[in-house]
Protein backbone atom coordinates (compact mmCIF):
# COMPACT_ATOMS: atom_id res chain seq x y z
CA UNK A 1 0.00 0.00 0.00
CA UNK A 2 1.43 3.35 -1.05
CA UNK A 3 1.68 6.32 1.31
CA UNK A 4 0.18 8.70 -1.28
CA UNK A 5 -1.90 7.89 -4.37
CA UNK A 6 -3.11 10.75 -6.57
CA UNK A 7 -5.03 10.35 -9.81
CA UNK A 8 -6.33 13.05 -12.13
CA UNK A 9 -6.04 15.82 -9.54
CA UNK A 10 -7.13 19.18 -10.94
CA UNK A 11 -7.57 22.50 -9.14
CA UNK A 12 -8.53 25.86 -10.60
CA UNK A 13 -8.64 29.30 -9.04
CA UNK A 14 -10.85 31.26 -11.40
CA UNK A 15 -9.30 30.94 -14.84
CA UNK A 16 -5.96 29.84 -13.46
CA UNK A 17 -5.41 26.09 -13.34
CA UNK A 18 -3.11 25.53 -10.36
CA UNK A 19 -3.01 21.74 -10.73
CA UNK A 20 -3.59 20.00 -14.03
CA UNK A 21 -4.41 16.27 -13.95
CA UNK A 22 -1.72 15.31 -11.46
CA UNK A 23 -0.84 11.61 -11.31
CA UNK A 24 1.52 10.72 -8.47
CA UNK A 25 2.36 7.79 -6.22
CA UNK A 26 4.71 7.99 -3.24
CA UNK A 27 5.67 4.72 -1.59
CA UNK A 28 5.90 4.30 2.14
CA UNK A 29 9.28 5.23 3.57
CA UNK A 30 10.28 7.48 0.66
CA UNK A 31 11.66 10.99 1.04
CA UNK A 32 10.60 12.95 -2.03
CA UNK A 33 11.38 16.54 -3.00
CA UNK A 34 8.87 18.72 -4.84
CA UNK A 35 10.57 21.47 -6.81
CA UNK A 36 9.31 24.24 -9.04
CA UNK A 37 9.33 27.99 -9.52
CA UNK A 38 6.82 30.21 -7.72
CA UNK A 39 3.29 29.42 -8.83
CA UNK A 40 4.16 25.95 -10.07
CA UNK A 41 1.65 24.28 -7.74
CA UNK A 42 3.86 22.84 -4.97
CA UNK A 43 2.01 24.32 -1.99
CA UNK A 44 -1.37 23.69 -3.59
CA UNK A 45 -0.48 20.04 -4.08
CA UNK A 46 0.64 19.66 -0.46
CA UNK A 47 -2.59 21.23 0.79
CA UNK A 48 -4.62 18.77 -1.29
CA UNK A 49 -2.67 15.80 0.07
CA UNK A 50 -3.31 17.03 3.62
CA UNK A 51 -7.01 17.48 2.92
CA UNK A 52 -6.85 21.22 3.58
CA UNK A 53 -8.12 22.13 0.11
CA UNK A 54 -10.68 20.48 -2.16
CA UNK A 55 -10.07 19.91 -5.85
CA UNK A 56 -12.41 20.88 -8.68
CA UNK A 57 -15.59 18.88 -9.14
CA UNK A 58 -14.65 15.69 -10.94
CA UNK A 59 -11.10 16.83 -10.19
CA UNK A 60 -9.56 13.49 -9.32
CA UNK A 61 -8.78 11.56 -6.17
CA UNK A 62 -6.26 11.66 -3.35
CA UNK A 63 -5.61 8.69 -1.05
CA UNK A 64 -3.20 8.66 1.87
CA UNK A 65 -2.17 5.50 3.73
CA UNK A 66 -4.84 3.60 1.82
CA UNK A 67 -7.69 5.92 2.88
CA UNK A 68 -9.55 8.55 0.88
CA UNK A 69 -8.63 12.17 1.48
CA UNK A 70 -10.83 13.56 -1.28
CA UNK A 71 -12.58 12.76 -4.52
CA UNK A 72 -14.99 14.41 -6.95
CA UNK A 73 -14.29 17.83 -5.50
CA UNK A 74 -15.12 16.91 -1.91
CA UNK A 75 -12.94 16.28 1.11
CA UNK A 76 -13.72 12.84 2.56
CA UNK A 77 -15.86 12.67 5.69
CA UNK A 78 -13.26 10.73 7.66
CA UNK A 79 -10.38 13.02 6.82
CA UNK A 80 -10.18 14.51 10.32
CA UNK A 81 -9.13 11.17 11.79
CA UNK A 82 -6.68 10.63 8.95
CA UNK A 83 -5.11 14.06 9.51
CA UNK A 84 -3.89 12.85 12.91
CA UNK A 85 -1.45 10.65 10.96
CA UNK A 86 -0.33 13.46 8.64
CA UNK A 87 2.16 15.94 10.06
CA UNK A 88 2.48 19.26 8.24
CA UNK A 89 5.49 21.59 8.58
CA UNK A 90 4.75 25.02 7.13
CA UNK A 91 7.10 27.71 5.89
CA UNK A 92 5.87 30.09 8.61
CA UNK A 93 6.30 27.48 11.38
CA UNK A 94 2.68 27.59 12.68
CA UNK A 95 3.64 27.50 16.33
CA UNK A 96 1.53 29.41 18.87
CA UNK A 97 3.84 32.27 19.75
CA UNK A 98 2.51 32.92 23.27
CA UNK A 99 2.91 29.28 24.32
CA UNK A 100 6.14 27.62 25.37
CA UNK A 101 7.89 25.34 22.92
CA UNK A 102 7.01 22.34 25.09
CA UNK A 103 3.29 23.21 25.03
CA UNK A 104 3.41 23.63 21.26
CA UNK A 105 4.96 20.18 20.89
CA UNK A 106 2.36 18.70 23.27
CA UNK A 107 -0.32 19.89 20.85
CA UNK A 108 0.76 17.00 18.64
CA UNK A 109 -1.36 14.84 20.97
CA UNK A 110 -4.63 16.56 20.04
CA UNK A 111 -5.72 13.87 17.60
CA UNK A 112 -5.55 11.21 20.33
CA UNK A 113 -6.67 12.84 23.59
CA UNK A 114 -10.23 13.81 24.62
CA UNK A 115 -11.25 17.20 23.28
CA UNK A 116 -11.65 18.70 26.77
CA UNK A 117 -8.03 17.91 27.63
CA UNK A 118 -6.83 19.52 24.43
CA UNK A 119 -8.96 22.60 25.02
CA UNK A 120 -7.71 23.04 28.58
CA UNK A 121 -4.14 22.05 27.78
CA UNK A 122 -4.15 19.17 30.24
CA UNK A 123 -1.48 16.59 29.46
CA UNK A 124 -0.19 13.62 31.42
CA UNK A 125 3.30 13.30 32.81
CA UNK A 126 4.01 10.55 30.29
CA UNK A 127 2.92 12.81 27.43
CA UNK A 128 5.19 15.57 28.72
CA UNK A 129 8.15 13.18 28.90
CA UNK A 130 7.48 12.02 25.36
CA UNK A 131 7.37 15.64 24.18
CA UNK A 132 10.65 16.35 25.95
CA UNK A 133 12.19 13.29 24.31
CA UNK A 134 11.08 14.57 20.91
CA UNK A 135 12.59 17.97 21.65
CA UNK A 136 15.83 16.34 22.74
CA UNK A 137 15.95 14.41 19.50
CA UNK A 138 15.84 17.62 17.43
CA UNK A 139 18.28 19.38 19.75
CA UNK A 140 15.73 21.74 21.31
CA UNK A 141 15.23 20.36 24.84
CA UNK A 142 17.07 23.29 26.48
CA UNK A 143 14.54 25.70 24.94
CA UNK A 144 11.48 23.70 26.09
CA UNK A 145 10.23 26.40 28.48
CA UNK A 146 10.88 29.30 26.12
CA UNK A 147 8.03 31.14 24.40
CA UNK A 148 7.84 30.06 20.77
CA UNK A 149 7.81 33.69 19.60
CA UNK A 150 11.31 34.23 21.04
CA UNK A 151 12.88 31.38 19.04
CA UNK A 152 14.70 31.72 15.74
CA UNK A 153 13.11 30.41 12.55
CA UNK A 154 15.30 27.32 12.48
CA UNK A 155 14.51 26.57 16.13
CA UNK A 156 10.80 26.90 15.49
CA UNK A 157 11.00 24.54 12.51
CA UNK A 158 12.77 21.94 14.62
CA UNK A 159 10.01 22.37 17.19
CA UNK A 160 7.45 21.74 14.44
CA UNK A 161 9.27 18.51 13.54
CA UNK A 162 9.22 17.47 17.21
CA UNK A 163 5.46 18.08 17.21
CA UNK A 164 5.14 15.66 14.26
CA UNK A 165 7.03 13.05 16.27
CA UNK A 166 4.67 13.48 19.23
CA UNK A 167 1.76 13.31 16.79
CA UNK A 168 3.13 9.91 15.65
CA UNK A 169 2.70 11.02 12.08
CA UNK A 170 3.21 8.36 9.42
CA UNK A 171 3.48 10.98 6.69
CA UNK A 172 5.16 14.40 6.99
CA UNK A 173 4.44 17.12 4.43
CA UNK A 174 6.95 19.98 4.64
CA UNK A 175 5.99 23.06 2.63
CA UNK A 176 9.10 25.18 1.91
CA UNK A 177 10.41 24.52 5.45
CA UNK A 178 13.81 26.18 4.85
CA UNK A 179 12.80 29.04 2.54
CA UNK A 180 13.42 31.74 5.15
CA UNK A 181 16.32 30.14 7.01
CA UNK A 182 20.06 30.78 6.94
CA UNK A 183 22.21 27.97 5.45
CA UNK A 184 23.25 26.49 8.81
CA UNK A 185 19.66 26.35 10.07
CA UNK A 186 18.44 25.00 6.73
CA UNK A 187 20.93 22.13 6.87
CA UNK A 188 19.88 21.30 10.44
CA UNK A 189 16.18 21.23 9.57
CA UNK A 190 16.75 19.07 6.48
CA UNK A 191 18.96 16.72 8.49
CA UNK A 192 16.14 16.32 11.02
CA UNK A 193 13.64 15.49 8.27
CA UNK A 194 16.07 13.00 6.76
CA UNK A 195 16.65 11.47 10.19
CA UNK A 196 12.98 10.79 10.92
CA UNK A 197 12.63 9.36 7.43
CA UNK A 198 15.65 7.11 7.86
CA UNK A 199 15.21 5.99 11.46
CA UNK A 200 11.43 5.97 11.83
CA UNK A 201 10.54 5.13 8.22
CA UNK A 202 8.21 8.11 8.17
CA UNK A 203 7.34 9.10 4.60
CA UNK A 204 8.46 12.68 3.91
CA UNK A 205 7.42 14.96 1.05
CA UNK A 206 9.23 18.30 1.11
CA UNK A 207 8.82 21.21 -1.29
CA UNK A 208 11.99 23.18 -2.00
CA UNK A 209 13.34 26.04 -4.05
CA UNK A 210 16.88 25.15 -3.04
CA UNK A 211 17.80 22.34 -5.41
CA UNK A 212 21.06 21.62 -3.57
CA UNK A 213 19.03 20.36 -0.62
CA UNK A 214 16.85 18.18 -2.83
CA UNK A 215 19.99 16.54 -4.25
CA UNK A 216 21.58 16.19 -0.82
CA UNK A 217 18.67 14.68 1.11
CA UNK A 218 16.26 13.09 -1.39
CA UNK A 219 16.77 10.35 -3.95
CA UNK A 220 13.63 11.24 -5.87
CA UNK A 221 12.36 14.57 -7.13
CA UNK A 222 9.03 15.59 -8.61
CA UNK A 223 9.32 18.78 -10.68
CA UNK A 224 6.23 20.91 -11.24
CA UNK A 225 5.61 23.65 -13.81
CA UNK A 226 2.30 25.39 -14.41
CA UNK A 227 0.50 22.81 -12.31
CA UNK A 228 1.87 19.81 -14.20
CA UNK A 229 4.51 17.22 -13.37
CA UNK A 230 7.29 17.65 -15.90
CA UNK A 231 9.84 15.33 -14.32
CA UNK A 232 9.62 12.49 -11.78
CA UNK A 233 12.88 10.67 -11.18
CA UNK A 234 16.32 10.65 -9.63
CA UNK A 235 17.70 13.84 -8.07
CA UNK A 236 21.09 12.96 -9.57
CA UNK A 237 19.88 14.41 -12.89
CA UNK A 238 19.34 17.88 -11.44
CA UNK A 239 22.20 19.71 -13.12
CA UNK A 240 22.04 23.37 -14.11
CA UNK A 241 21.63 22.34 -17.73
CA UNK A 242 18.78 19.95 -16.97
CA UNK A 243 17.00 22.60 -14.88
CA UNK A 244 17.25 25.00 -17.82
CA UNK A 245 15.72 22.33 -20.07
CA UNK A 246 12.83 21.93 -17.64
CA UNK A 247 12.20 25.54 -16.70
CA UNK A 248 13.89 27.84 -19.19
CA UNK A 249 14.33 31.33 -17.73
CA UNK A 250 12.38 30.32 -14.62
CA UNK A 251 15.26 28.01 -13.66
CA UNK A 252 16.92 31.07 -12.08
CA UNK A 253 14.35 30.81 -9.27
CA UNK A 254 15.62 27.33 -8.41
CA UNK A 255 18.83 27.77 -6.48
CA UNK A 256 21.69 25.42 -7.35
CA UNK A 257 24.68 26.89 -5.53
CA UNK A 258 27.05 24.00 -4.96
CA UNK A 259 26.60 24.51 -1.23
CA UNK A 260 27.56 20.93 -0.38
CA UNK A 261 30.48 20.38 -2.76
CA UNK A 262 33.09 20.49 0.00
CA UNK A 263 30.84 19.32 2.81
CA UNK A 264 30.36 15.96 4.48
CA UNK A 265 26.96 14.72 5.69
CA UNK A 266 26.18 15.43 9.32
CA UNK A 267 25.94 12.41 11.57
CA UNK A 268 22.38 11.43 12.40
CA UNK A 269 21.21 12.01 15.97
CA UNK A 270 21.52 8.60 17.60
CA UNK A 271 20.72 8.92 21.29
CA UNK A 272 17.70 6.82 22.19
CA UNK A 273 14.68 8.83 23.39
CA UNK A 274 14.35 6.48 26.41
CA UNK A 275 17.71 7.69 27.72
CA UNK A 276 16.57 11.28 27.62
CA UNK A 277 13.21 10.45 29.22
CA UNK A 278 15.07 8.96 32.19
CA UNK A 279 17.34 12.01 32.39
CA UNK A 280 14.39 14.41 32.19
CA UNK A 281 12.44 12.45 34.79
CA UNK A 282 15.38 12.35 37.18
Amino acid sequence: MAAIEISGLTKSFGRNRALDRIELTVERGEMVALIGASGSGKSTLIRHIAGLLAADRAGGEVRVLGRAVQGDGRVARGVRALRSEIGVVFQQFNLVGRLSLLKNVLLGNLGRVPRWRGTLGVFTEEEKLQAMAALQRVGMDRQAGQRASTLSGGQQQRGAIARCLVQRARLVLADEPIASLDPASAKRVMEMLADINRRDRITVVVSLHQVDYAIRYCRRVVALRDGRIIYDGATSRLTRGFLRELYGDSSEELILTGAFEDDEPEAAVDEHPEAFVARAAG
